[in-house]
């Protein structure tokens, strides 16, 4: 997240052995628990989704609560209460103040403009020619170039971007034909992690790399480099497995041969002006001025033309920026532990301790904890960074897309809600795959 803590917060911090550990106030204390129960809830959501089935009385509660979208916007709101009542009015209202909420809001814009038809459909017409180029049979074909290369997209058009198209083709290409719930939490669980892996070819688009490039120096061939090549061999790798594991399903399932064309009836002019609006929200990322003034006439124009649009999904978009923006103010109170869990540790146990971090805290968030810390060796920067990235799949809270592409695909599960255990262990062989990649190669 983007200068996700509190600024009182924000001191250096020291790799001084002799320096006393910083007391710990009532207000870290409580946000601590209050995060803790968030984590608590978002892994209870099926459970609540399950209730609204049992006690039709007081469904819409059990929904509201079992929409893990709105996990940790609810505790947020739990925690500015207690904020309120601790502190008083002007320090909670100061404390929302000095919270950055450029990230939500990029998230917002970005998946409502990635989903529109005319760049969907230019995506899915770019993959299925490419299909049909590989000597396979055609939905094995797609099927791979959707969880192996979209998401390296990621890397180019932001990793919400990318998640989102990835998602969306998903959906409809094979998650709408009834598959197995076998292939569709390994499917969730591949997609998760090749997204967080594979936003870092380039320092620009992934959240947990932005957070760090600036400082440390990293520009994209340095990126390419040490973490680049070994996140596709790890993402062709694991979706090859996956595609050969599941081949008679996938080909059973998926589209055929002679279905109708991608991108039909969506005029080239139309598909560039999209692309146009997608690039110029990339390019102003950290300036939400301007991308959400790019998003106001995005809007406008989609409305001027209707009958090349589908409905936009701005519901889903804004569910999405309300659970990140609730892990914003939930994770402003959360350096205390965390810095005590990063500093003066060994590389390769850094780097695990990373990747389990990520499953219950936010990749990005875990970086730019990093970044503070000063003095720290090349092989500290390495283990953090591939260590959050390698963790992005196992949870919907490691990753900021990750909830992006559970509000698309979601509908298609048991009682509309994604098992935490299962999308944990669909996501932990490509895990293993990445570790092996980061660390041996």
């Amino acid at each position: 997240m983007f200068r996700l803590l509190p600024l009182w917060l924000l001191l250096p911090l020291s790799a001084h052995a002799g320096e006393a550990a910083p007391s710990v106030s009532a207000p870290e204390w409580i946000a601590a628990a209050i995060f803790a129960l968030a984590i608590v809830h978002t892994f209870s959501t099926k459970f609540f989704a399950h209730l609204a089935h049992l006690q039709p009385r007081h469904a819409g509660l059990w929904h509201l609560l079992g929409e893990v979208e709105a996990v940790f916007g609810f505790w947020a709101f739990v925690l500015i209460v207690c904020l309120f009542w601790l502190s008083g009015k002007d320090a909670a209202v100061d404390y929302l103040d000095r919270r950055e909420f450029a990230e939500p809001m990029f998230v917002f814009v970005i998946m409502v403009i990635a989903a529109s038809r005319p760049i969907l459909h230019s995506v899915i017409a770019f993959v299925e020619l490419v299909a049909r180029l590989l000597p396979v049979q055609r939905a094995l074909g797609v099927y791979f170039l959707c969880v192996a290369v979209v998401p390296m997209l990621g890397s180019f058009i932001t990793e919400p971007a990318a998640m989102t198209l990835a998602a969306l083709m998903l959906r409809d290409r094979f998650y709408q034909r009834g598959l197995s719930d076998r292939l569709k939490y390994a499917t969730l669980g591949l997609l998760f992690v090749n997204v967080s892996i594979g936003g870092t070819l380039t320092n620009f688009a992934a959240p947990p790399v932005l957070m760090v490039a600036g400082k440390w120096g990293w520009d994209s061939l340095f990126m390419l480099s040490h973490f680049g090549w070994k996140a596709a061999t790890a993402i062709a790798v694991s979706s090859l497995a996956c595609t050969l594991m599941f081949r008679k399903e996938i080909a059973a399932r998926g589209p055929q041969a002679g279905e109708g064309a991608a991108a039909a009836g969506v005029p080239a002019t139309v598909s560039a002006i999209h692309l146009a609006f997608l690039a110029g929200v990339v390019v102003f990322a950290h300036h939400p001025v301007v991308f959400m003034g790019l998003f106001l006439f995005f809007l406008g124009y989609t409305e001027a033309y209707p009958e090349h649009q589908d409905r936009l999904i701005l519901r889903e978009g804004l569910m999405v920026a309300f659970f990140l923006a609730g892990l914003v103010v939930l994770g402003g109170f959360q350096q205390w532990w965390l810095q005590q869990a990063l500093v003066g540790v060994e590389p390769t146990v850094l780097y695990f301790i990373a990747t389990g971090l990520t499953a219950i805290t936010d990749n990005a968030a875990l970086t730019y904890l990093a970044s503070l810390v000063e003095g720290v060796s090349a092989e500290f920067k390495y283990a953090v960074v591939a260590g959050a990235v390698t963790g992005g799949g196992l949870t919907i809270i490691a990753n900021a897309p990750n909830p992006a592409g559970a509000a698309i695909l979601k509908g298609h599960f048991d009682d509309e809600a994604i098992s935490p255990l299962g999308l944990f262990l669909a996501a932990l062989p490509p895990t293993c795959v990445a570790i092996v990649a980061f660390m041996a190669l």
